[in-house]
């Protein structure tokens, strides 16, 4: 143990100092921390003696392939892919795919001449090391890269096309190798059945491995919502990610597509919280520098006179394949000319992913004799790599003109109140009486089952009934087959009538009711709002929790309605006077317009329009927001906006924070009740379910309201 701890202070100390030296000239750490190891290896002073790297400090080497697979995962958001998915695929996939063959095809018919002296016997022999170099090739090392775009300040479209390069070269790196991995080990002889055999079995691990690192990140999301120490977020953080790490090997299958697929699950979760990709950043730069350095230790001088030549041949080839392939895709669908010219050198660098992988090689006995070969190949085209690379990189951001802007700051939030505030105070209505609409052909409706909350849903209901011109209408739905006593029933609907009526009698405006039979709530619901012409639909959420029951009929109704349907969550005091409307896209700002315009038509408001942006995005861009803020509420005519972009770690806690100075929330909630719905959430039931003021969730695409308004409108003109 005190050996251990030893060596440990040593690496640490030795990686920093040979960091700054290598700093000094103008090389990145990475190219300090492989140096540093070589010098304390067995080809060195000798430090690290096998006992050591195999037994003793091989499990920090396992910690640190997750952290990457993790750092991967992060930068593999759909949101963003999305955008560019068509020219994206063909430019990666053309890359990749010219990556893999330069490499592959050169290395087998180049690496058996007698130059190199491979210790190989067999042409299979090559065609396993020209299959497993060709897939690790098309790994990018994303620290480096990230690292050179963050001192460079780049913008630009080269910029955002080698971000998303990057991740998906990472992504299809790893899963490739599995392919090549279980090919290797079954032309090795360690592998029973057929080559058919074998790839089904490697479409299983790669399914397994996705499975285990999606349900992992999912947990830990749920986790995170509840916590608010970042000692805390670390611990358990790192505790589930780690475990996976651990299941992945007990099962055999692949840690690093586990942890890739954590850190994506968790970035494309609607609520977003990535903090804890923020608290793992600052516990990962000693665990990267003993990485490292173990990794160079790994290259022995012995290994290196064989394979070196070996490597020097894998990094011309990779630079090669980068290159052509990175033109040819991004010519093929025409991408900028900055793109064309200098993506594929962007992408020379190569480190932790790479390593990592032929890492993975020590694990299988048959091909023991190839990772010897193959580890100090990789480590040499890693070395040369990170020497090389990064000026490369830098290069082509200045040569295409996109390193000049900044990044910004980052903001935190903080959390909110528990289910127990949930509750009603109906504030007494002050405004002037509301002129309703001469002849109104449309309603704007809401289902009605429990008295606290029928006077806020009528006030609701009635305004944007007059926004609409429309009439405010109260349905009370009974189930068929499910009513013991009719006439308790009808008591009790037409107690919620007198109370709905009372409200909109305050307001100005007469309240329309009906009673409707039917064989669920849903389907009344969804029935009188086709009777009735709705323009609208309101429900209210059950007072105390959001009940399954409930959810399932807020699905069916916002599946069937024949118009937009708004959810109404009380909680405290129900002002209008603050209004905030928080939205990760600016098209949802169409979704929510009609019913916010509602709630600011009477009467003096402020509302606040909250951006959410990723956590790395530039002041550029959130001024660029502000500006599509500020102009979207001009357009609408709203008095009093206030317009925020904010660069946010976690989406829940930078709302839940703004929503204290604020009376009422109105956003937008997703239609889709799909399986990747409920697999990475809905942000805004995250935020009705912990939110301490009211809310207004309107559900439905952007058109409907506006379509039901023109033809509205086209009515009273008709009449005049």
């Amino acid at each position: 143990m005190q050996e251990t701890t030893l060596a440990l202070a040593i690496l640490l100390a030795s990686g920093f100092a040979m960091a700054k030296l290598g700093q000094l000239l103008h090389l990145p750490s990475v190219t300090g921390y492989i140096c540093a190891g070589i010098l304390l290896g067995p080809s060195g002073i000798g430090l690290l003696t096998h006992e050591l790297l195999d037994e003793k400090l091989r499990h920090f080497t396992q910690i640190a392939i997750m952290l990457i697979a993790l750092g991967i995962g992060e930068h593999m958001e759909i949101r963003r892919l999305r955008k560019t998915i068509r020219t994206q695929t063909v430019i990666s996939g053309a890359e990749i795919l010219c990556t893999i063959l330069t490499v592959g095809c050169g290395v087998y018919f180049l690496s058996g001449l007698s130059f190199f002296g491979l210790p190989l016997e067999t042409r299979i022999d090559f065609l396993i090391i020209a299959l497993l170099l060709g897939t690790v090739a098309a790994a990018t090392a994303p620290d480096t890269t990230l690292h050179v775009m963050r001192e460079a300040k780049a913008v630009g479209p080269l910029t955002t096309t080698l971000l998303q390069s990057v991740a998906i070269n990472n992504g299809m790196a790893i899963m490739l190798f599995g392919f090549a991995l279980a090919t290797a080990r079954h032309l090795a002889g360690g592998g029973a059945g057929s080559f058919s055999w074998v790839a089904m079995r490697s479409v299983g691990i790669i399914l397994s491995s996705l499975a285990l690192g999606v349900s992992t990140g999912y947990t830990i999301d749920k986790i995170f919502k509840r916590l608010k120490s970042r000692g805390e977020m670390l611990t358990i953080g790192l505790a589930l990610l780690l475990l996976a790490g651990e299941l992945a090997r007990y099962f055999a299958i692949s840690p690093l597509l586990v942890g890739m697929s954590v850190g994506f699950t968790i970035v494309n979760r609607e609520r977003r919280d990535v903090r804890l990709f923020r608290v793992v950043n600052s516990f990962e730069p000693p665990i990267y520098v003993l990485f490292f350095i173990l990794a160079g230790a790994h290259l022995e001088f012995a290994s290196l006179k064989v394979a070196g030549w070996l490597g020097l041949l894998y990094f011309v080839l990779r630079a090669v394949g980068k290159i052509v392939g990175a033109r040819l895709g991004s010519h093929l669908v025409q991408a900028p000319p900055a793109v064309q010219t200098y993506l594929g050198l962007a992408l020379i660098p190569q480190a932790g992913v790479a390593i990592g992988l032929v890492f993975l090689l020590a694990s299988f006995p048959h091909l023991e004799p190839y990772a010897a070969i193959l580890l100090p190949a990789v480590l040499t085209g890693a070395l040369l790599a990170e020497i090389i690379g990064p000026a490369c990189a830098k290069l082509a951001l200045e040569r295409a003109g996109e390193a000049m802007l900044g990044t910004s700051a980052e903001e935190n939030g903080s959390s909110a109140g528990e289910d127990d505030l949930y509750g009603i105070d109906l504030v007494p209505w002050t405004w002037q009486k509301l002129e309703p609409a001469p002849h109104p052909e449309r309603t704007v409706l809401f289902g009605v089952s429990q008295l606290d909350t029928v006077a806020g849903l009528s006030r609701m209901a009635t305004l944007l009934a007059h926004h609409l011109r429309a009439t405010p209408l109260v349905v009370r739905i009974s189930q068929l087959g499910k009513c013991d006593d009719p006439e308790a029933v009808l008591a009790d609907g037409n107690d919620l009538f007198r109370a709905a009526a009372r409200e909109a009698e305050t307001m100005g405006y007469t309240m329309q009711a009906a009673h409707v039979e039917a064989g669920t709530v849903a389907a009344g619901i969804v029935d009188s709002a086709e009777t009735y012409r709705a323009q609208l639909v309101l429900l209210g959420y059950p007072l105390q929790h959001t009940e399954q029951q409930f959810k399932k009929v807020v699905e069916e109704v916002v599946n069937r309605a024949p118009c937009r349907v708004v959810l109404v969550r009380f909680a405290g005091i129900l002002h209008t006077e603050r209004i905030l409307v928080p939205v990760i896209d600016s098209a949802k700002l169409e979704v929510i317009r009609d019913v916010l315009c509602a709630m600011v038509a009477v009467g003096k408001h402020r509302v606040t329009l909250l951006r959410l942006l990723p956590s790395d995005a530039s002041a550029a861009r959130e001024e660029e927001e502000r500006k599509k803020l500020r102009s979207w509420a001009s357009v609408n005519q709203l008095p009093f906006v206030r317009a925020r972009a904010v660069a946010s770690e976690t989406r829940l806690e930078t709302i839940l924070q703004e929503a204290e100075q604020h009376d009422l929330l109105v956003m937008a909630g997703s239609g889709d009740f799909s399986l990747p719905r409920k697999l990475f959430g809905s942000l805004a039931d995250d935020v009705a379910n912990r939110c301490r003021r009211p809310m207004l969730l309107v559900y439905g695409s952007s058109d409907m309201i506006t379509g039901s308004a023109n033809e509205n409108a086209k009515e009273e003109e008709g009449k005049t």
